[in-house]
């Protein structure tokens, strides 16, 4: 059963909702913007709402197979790793060639089902770092860092909190591009309406 609900995690995770949400607008996310099928990418290149739309889809597909998960094993070790299997679906999607996203809605998704007040306290976090830098990449980072230290404080189980570092490091590295362009001081503010500018976050 194990195997079963990581590789339903996975499945979930790899469904592209950027992608099909964009070609309602006639976008495709992967060739326009900042090229990320990700929510902020969609909202830029095909209006707020489908980028919203894709946010709680993308969050969904984290979220709901780590309930089934819970509610079919009962161990947060399973849940965790199904969580964790949703996100590098997200990442590493059988269906777009493994070139997918940089995880962190799937990932808020999973951490709202596995520790919903560390989910808070996480969304706080990001608002915060978003409002003070400008940067939706730095705020997706500092967010996730303080995950697995939220996870930790209030109590969840070490499976889960293992599964947090390992998001945590995974969306980190998917951002690699982002603090390159941080230290060179090119990376540009940012933008969520379509139109304006694309940054790569």
């Amino acid at each position: 059963m194990t195997v079963l609900l990581v590789l339903l995690g996975y499945g979930c995770g790899a469904v592209p909702i950027g992608v099909l949400l964009g070609r309602l607008a006639g976008v495709d996310p992967r060739t326009a913007g900042s090229g990320n099928i990700g929510a902020t990418n969609v909202a830029r290149t095909a209006g707020m709402r489908l980028g919203v739309a894709t946010l709680i889809g993308d969050a969904l597909k984290g979220a709901g197979p780590v309930l089934i998960a819970r509610a079919a094993s009962g161990d947060p070790a399973v849940a965790a790793a199904t969580g964790l299997a949703a996100v590098l679906g997200h990442v590493f999607p059988i269906s777009l060639r493994f070139a997918g996203g940089k995880g962190v809605a799937t990932a808020l998704g999973v951490v709202l089902a596995l520790s919903p007040r560390a989910a808070a306290v996480s969304v706080l976090v990001f608002a915060g770092a978003v409002a003070g830098t400008g940067y939706v990449s730095v705020g997706s980072m500092i967010a996730a860092l303080v995950t697995p230290v939220a996870m930790a404080v209030l109590g969840a189980p070490p499976p889960v909190v293992g599964a947090g570092l390992a998001m945590a490091a995974l969306i980190v590295l998917r951002h690699r591009d982002n603090l390159r362009r941080l230290r060179a001081g090119t990376e540009p503010a940012a933008r969520l309406l379509k139109g304006q500018a694309s940054p790569k976050s």
